[in-house]
């Protein structure tokens, strides 16, 4: 199974995608989509859905696993981050894609085994899971591809699908 995981973002975008076989994993695509600050908003999730159509088209992952929205002080940054979250789950119904969604306690759970874990914490699992040569940057890529394992590990049982 090919699975996407996305880390959402509208200055950034975190894309992972994972090939996932036998209990075997593998990254096949470690990459951040990235909006410059002084475009208007529209055009930068123009350009998000694009690359991110561009990433699907690619590697046409069977499943997306997204992380789950938290909003905590600054609710306008939260709102314009829900947007390009609608924008990723946009394209992937376009595409057929199943998405599931997780919450940043589960992705955690699931790579390091304690949902209390340190960013760094899950980048030096997530490294070693996929036995790749250097973590991944930045943060957000190293996160997507979390979520796709969380994804793979945990399947339906904790992800709940986006309906």
């Amino acid at each position: 199974m090919v699975i996407l995981g996305v880390d959402p973002g509208y200055a950034i975008v975190g894309c992972g995608v994972v090939e996932y076989r036998a209990g075997r994993l593998t990254a096949l695509e470690a990459r951040a989509i990235t909006t410059p600050p002084r475009v208007p908003f529209e055009k930068r999730l123009a350009m998000i859905y694009r690359e991110f159509c561009g990433v699907i088209e690619r590697f046409s992952p069977e499943q997306m696993a997204i992380e789950e929205l938290f909003f905590s002080q600054n609710k306008t940054t939260g709102i314009d981050v829900a947007q390009a979250r609608g924008v990723l789950l946009l394209a992937a119904a376009q595409y057929g894609i199943e998405p599931f969604e997780y919450n940043p306690m589960q992705v955690k759970q699931a790579v390091v085994g304690y949902g209390g874990a340190e960013k760094r914490q899950v980048i030096e699992m997530t490294t070693r899971l996929l036995r790749l040569a250097a973590p991944p940057r930045p943060d957000d890529v190293a996160d997507a591809l979390a979520i796709a394992i969380c994804h793979a590990h945990s399947r339906p049982a904790s992800g709940r699908k986006i309906r």
